[in-house]
């Protein structure tokens, strides 16, 4: 089981965030991100949105830490990767 986090550059709601990603499923995905806690409103489509307080968190419990280019192309590469819907927005 690999997860994969970018660093929190990522402005919305007075905070940053990271994405946090699987690239086998997205049942590995939700079963990681609820082991660290983070709330199902969190999942944007293909990703989690993690605060950057919760950035360390996620690496030690074992999210990989890599660019958010890399996080596009595991998406990508393991067919995991969702449109965001026009009109909707991201954190």
């Amino acid at each position: 089981m690999t997860l994969y986090i970018d660093p929190p550059a990522w402005p919305g709601h007075g905070h940053l965030w990271s994405h946090l990603v699987s690239d086998v499923s997205y049942d590995e995905l939700h079963a990681f991100a609820a082991r660290l806690g983070a709330p199902r409103r969190a999942f944007d489509g293909d990703h989690y949105d993690i605060p950057a307080d919760r950035y360390d968190d996620a690496v030690a419990a074992g999210a990989v830490p890599v660019r958010s280019r890399e996080i596009v192309r595991r998406l990508h590469a393991a067919g995991l990767r969702r449109r965001k819907r026009p009109g909707a927005t991201r954190a």
